[in-house]
């Protein structure tokens, strides 16, 4: 029974294998908003994880298995289907974090109470940046650098809050997503609407909000307002500001008129 699988480590193991690793950078670069804020999510899940199991010296990139369960072993088709493919695909930091997932997944498999009550999924933001465009890699000046967006990751106590910095869902995910560079706007009481500018290849500029119908609109009018945006009680906002604005737009009444 061990080894069939549908186990949770097997499940995770297949959707590794299901990435495209060598993800077009285009593709990545059309992510880089998300994929900076997945990353910078899992940072945070993992300074958690890291303080819960005593592992400071280890973070951000580790298997935490082997601190929380160093004497885990996984079933004998579960640890030879990993060893290969992390042999064949994997290198660094990825593999790293790669084999801490799957070893996860087993571990609360085994002791669903590993992390409880109140530790978030460790690895899903990783995942997810994974599925959006493939690995990472740290510079020999220790910035990370995503395909399109390089950033010093600071230290593991920057990191320690309870606020998400994003989502994992990705509906949300998608709305940030865009060609071109982008900027966020909304109004000064933090609320809705979202606005952003988009400066797409070529110098073009586009203005959008998001609107009601949970999608992107011209924004008509914007783009004379947004230059005095003080007067008229818009200021720039994050990204991660952006993302939790169009979460609560999609989880709230207006949801329902969405497409």
């Amino acid at each position: 029974m061990d080894d069939m699988p549908d186990q949770d480590g097997f499940r995770v193991l297949n959707r590794l294998r299901r990435i495209e690793w060598d993800a077009d950078w285009d593709d990545a670069y059309f992510h880089v908003i998300s994929r900076q804020l997945l990353m910078r999510e899992y940072m945070r899940r993992a300074a958690l994880w890291a303080e819960f199991y005593s592992a400071e010296e280890a973070w951000p990139f580790f298997d935490i298995t082997n601190y929380a369960a160093p004497e885990l072993k996984l079933p004998q088709s579960l640890s030879r289907d990993l060893n290969e493919f992390l042999r064949t695909r994997m290198v660094g930091l990825v593999m790293t974090t790669c084999a801490g997932a799957v070893r996860l997944a087993e571990l609360r498999a085994q002791d669903p109470a590993t992390g409880e009550p109140n530790l978030p999924e460790l690895y899903e933001p990783l995942l997810v940046m994974y599925e959006r465009g493939g690995d990472f890699m740290r510079d020999n000046s220790g910035a990370l650098d995503l395909t399109g967006v390089s950033f010093r990751p600071g230290t593991m106590q920057d990191y320690l809050g309870d606020t998400p910095i994003v989502t994992v869902r990705a509906s949300v995910l998608d709305a940030l997503d865009a060609e071109g560079r982008i900027t966020f706007f909304a109004s000064d009481t933090g609320h809705g609407p979202v606005l952003r500018r988009r400066l797409l290849p070529g110098g073009e500029e586009r203005y959008e909000v998001f609107s009601d119908r949970l999608n992107w609109d011209t924004a008509g009018g914007i783009h004379t307002q947004e230059k005095g945006a003080e007067g008229v009680g818009y200021a720039q906002i994050t990204p991660s500001e952006a993302a939790r604005i169009i979460e609560a737009m999609m989880s709230g009444p207006t949801a329902k008129h969405g497409g």
